[in-house]
């Protein structure tokens, strides 16, 4: 651990909270994963020499094809979240102990028409809905309920 990088083994990682002009919040049903914990919201790896904002929109929108928003908020520093016990995915096999995250919040100024779950190859999502960003944490994997309390906390203001 160093002091400019508390968690030198999280891949770094970029998550939307994508807001409804009404406060509601996109939600996307994973693909192949069965409930009750398969919502959440997009999210995805940096590329190298990518900044955050730019990172967020691409994720955005090879996840739901969402491109019309408008950006809101970020959050300042790390919110990390560390891989379950034998959790055996390509990203902990590659090394990483879990996921480091700047979260991005993005008014949704579109069409619902817009959303385009295969836009980009093979779908993160089979399914989407708009809920209440606080009822969030309890629909996602418990390993990651404490990084989606930190975000509901970040971008409160923006919602329903």
């Amino acid at each position: 651990m160093t002091a400019d990088d508390p968690f030198p083994y999280h891949r770094p990682n970029v998550g939307v909270v994508l807001f409804h002009p009404d406060g509601r919040v996109w939600l996307g049903r994973r693909a192949a994963t069965p409930p009750p914990w398969n919502w959440q919201f997009p999210q995805g790896g940096v590329d190298p020499g990518e900044d955050f904002e730019t990172a967020a929109r691409r994720e955005l929108a090879e996840e739901t094809g969402a491109h019309s928003v408008t950006f809101l908020a970020r959050t300042e520093g790390w919110i990390a979240y560390d891989f379950p016990e034998g959790a055996g995915g390509s990203k902990s096999r590659r090394g990483f102990k879990g996921q480091k995250q700047v979260w991005f919040a993005f008014r949704f100024d579109g069409p619902d028409s817009e959303f385009d779950l295969a836009a980009h190859g093979e779908p993160e999502f089979e399914d989407w809905r708009w809920a209440r960003l606080a009822e969030t944490p309890d629909l996602i994997v418990p390993f990651k309920r404490a990084a989606y309390e930190a975000v509901v906390k970040a971008f409160a203001p923006f919602a329903a």
